[in-house]
């Protein structure tokens, strides 16, 4: 269990975890002068859980509140530390805004320097408290009246500690600062933690420090340091203030890193580091963002904001979806466009202060982590953001499903809810969704647009035999990797059938008129007996010692039939031709490191010519066989 100390300043926070743990938390000489803390602090403590508690000791004076909220991004327990002297006080009413805005929900209010005041002054305080935790998460929470130097209060306190932890730990491998604590994760999910301190140790280099989000690592693990992509190996891992061969999530870490790139980037507070699988920076994220209902004004576009998520802090520009504002104490749509990228995920929970660092104004939650630059606020994709904000990853999916007709690609949103191995055979078993792979991942489609692209090819090739009853068929177009697999789907079950490089129904079959199929009979030889390379029509005229008209018009009606194709104005291959020069282009394309092949490789592959190689490639072109680039070519189908 993480616990964080939360409240204005000189109310005691610091002298709290000093009574509940033995450890000064205030390590600066700074802090240890003025006696003001100004970072973040640490500390551990057995209190008879399975595992010691880990606590954060966070500034409560408001020129920190950035370092407050580095501090507070993942934990399990706040006490929000209320002097009975001073009471409530401005960075107390901050502090719980933003522990709310993080959804953390649980806390315990610690009423100290009890010993200061009497119990008029002590009920007093009490009063002021219940009326500033009414109607928030924390209305319910418990009271500890402490004096932290003379020990009163502190075993009562700890008791409270124990207990919620016990709690905790029933529920294990929970995700850190979810939106419900009890929500489990699989082991099997990506690990990530937030790093809030980065520091060189002699004789073992790089470590760093933070809450773990989600997932688990262990030692030997090769994990990423995002956003700036640099890979590290796990050499050791201290967890909860000892040395472990894992670290999971509801834990504070110093883990140990090695690696040969470590040392040429500048890892800092606000970097994670993560499982491979789920470093995708990004400098546009769509969210929910709430304003708080103390602000003097509407959020409008456009603002300019400081955005604080996990333990990172980057200038953001907020841009309003399907709005014009959020007025106070509403919630809003509006994707942040950042001056920098961070690594999130879905439903991480940020904290939004003005430009200037003065005052939070609000927070939400992240719905889409790599949101679009174009069509941000088209109807469709407000219905998707919709659908985004259902917690739920099976209901969320079946929503874009059915928004979707172009399907949703898998990987990217498993990776962005960070989903195990389970969650997504769960998913799968759930939805049944039609799955197609394409060259950047895995394809989902819902059944309705599945059988409407099934049906579109079905439809089209209707009207096509209505409109030309002589040709065999539709000649195989380019087309879209979920109509490339619905097609496929429908041959393999035989509802199409591909003659060639011809598509066509079963039932339709049409055929040579009787007075062509004579002298098709005497060409089709000719066409074969060469090889790779048919004769030129001249050379057919003379052989057959036909009418050229004639068998140009025998020619074109074979080639409507799919039974010849016009390679160029005077050339006709039999498909069979065709297939054998498209399998030397591809062993070629096969051959290469980098899968492409020129004109020459393929002439002297093939044997057929410079010309005639030239000829045959650009048909290939025009076909969609292959494309051309830079006088290489490469295989597309």
């Amino acid at each position: 269990m993480i616990v964080a100390t939360a409240g204005h300043v000189d109310h005691g926070k610091t002298s709290l975890v000093r009574a509940l743990t033995g450890v000064d938390t205030d390590r600066l000489e700074e802090e240890k002068r003025r006696g003001l803390s100004i970072d973040l602090g640490f500390a551990y403590a057995d209190l008879g859980a399975s595992e010691p508690v880990g606590f954060v000791d966070v500034p409560g004076h408001e020129r920190f509140v950035r370092n407050m909220l580095a501090g507070v991004a993942a934990i399990d327990l706040a006490l929000l530390v209320i002097a009975a002297d001073d009471g409530p006080m401005p960075q107390t009413i901050e502090h719980i805004a933003i522990l709310r805005l993080l959804g953390i929900t649980r806390a315990a209010v610690v009423l100290s320097k009890v010993d200061r005041v009497d119990a008029a002054r002590i009920a007093q305080v009490r009063a002021e408290i219940a009326r500033i935790l009414a109607a928030t998460e924390f209305e319910a929470s418990e009271v500890f009246e402490v004096a932290a130097p003379s020990g009163l209060g502190i075993d009562a306190l700890r008791r409270f500690l124990a207990g919620t932890a016990r709690e905790l730990n029933r529920a294990e491998n929970y995700i850190a600062g979810d939106d419900s604590a009890t929500r489990t994760a699989h082991a099997d999910a990506g690990f990530r933690l937030s790093i809030d301190r980065a520091f060189s140790l002699q004789g073992a280099g790089l470590v760093v420090t933070g809450a773990v989000h989600a997932g688990r690592c262990s030692v030997g693990d090769r994990l990423i340091v995002s956003p700036a992509g640099i890979e590290a190996r796990v050499r050791s891992i201290h967890a909860n203030n000892q040395a472990a061969q894992n670290a999971q999530a509801g834990q504070r870490c110093a883990i140990n890193l090695a690696g040969l790139e470590l040392r040429k980037t500048d890892i800092a507070r606000g970097d994670w580091l993560l499982d491979p699988s789920l470093h995708a920076p990004t400098q546009r994220i769509d969210v929910l963002i709430e304003l708080l209902a103390t602000e003097p004004r509407a959020l409008t576009d456009t603002t300019s904001m400081q955005l604080h998520l996990a333990a990172s802090s980057v200038q953001a520009r907020v841009v309003l979806l399907g709005i014009k504002s959020i007025t106070p104490g509403k919630t809003g749509l509006a994707q942040l466009v950042l001056e920098h990228p961070i690594a999130a995920l879905y439903g991480d929970r940020f904290v939004l202060r003005d430009a200037a660092a003065q005052r939070t104004v609000g927070g939400g939650r992240v719905l889409d982590p790599l949101a679009p630059a174009r069509g941000r606020a088209k109807p469709e994709r407000l219905a998707e953001l919709d659908a985004l904000k259902l917690s739920n990853p099976a209901d969320a999916l079946r929503q874009l499903l059915r928004l979707r007709p172009d399907g949703v690609e898998l990987r990217a949103y498993l990776r962005a809810r960070n989903l195990s191995t389970s969650e997504h055979t769960a998913l799968a078993s759930a939805l049944a969704w039609v799955q197609i792979d394409v060259p950047t991942g895995p394809l989902a489609l819902d059944n309705t647009h599945w059988q409407t692209a099934c049906d579109r090819w079905l439809s089209q090739l209707a009207a096509h035999h209505a409109m030309f009853s002589d040709h065999l068929g539709l000649r195989e177009p380019r087309v879209d990797p979920i109509s490339s697999a619905a097609l496929r789907a429908l041959i393999d079950e035989g509802a199409v059938v591909r003659d060639g490089l011809y598509l066509r129904l079963p039932s339709h079959r049409p055929a040579l008129s009787p007075q062509h199929l004579v002298l098709w009979q005497r060409v089709e030889p000719l066409l074969s007996r060469t090889g790779l390379r048919p004769p030129i029509v001249g050379e057919l005229v003379r052989e057959l010692d036909v009418d050229l008209a004639r068998l140009t018009e025998v020619l074109k009606q074979a080639s409507q039939l799919g039974l010849v194709e016009p390679v160029a104005a005077n050339r006709y291959f039999l498909p069979a031709t065709i297939g054998a020069l498209v399998q030397v282009a591809r062993e070629l394309a096969a051959e290469s490191a980098d899968g492409s092949f020129d004109a020459a490789s393929f002439r002297d592959r093939s044997g057929i010519g410079r010309n005639l190689t030239i000829q045959v490639l650009e048909y290939f072109d025009r076909c969609g066989f292959t494309r051309f680039a830079r006088e290489r070519r490469q295989m597309v189908r």
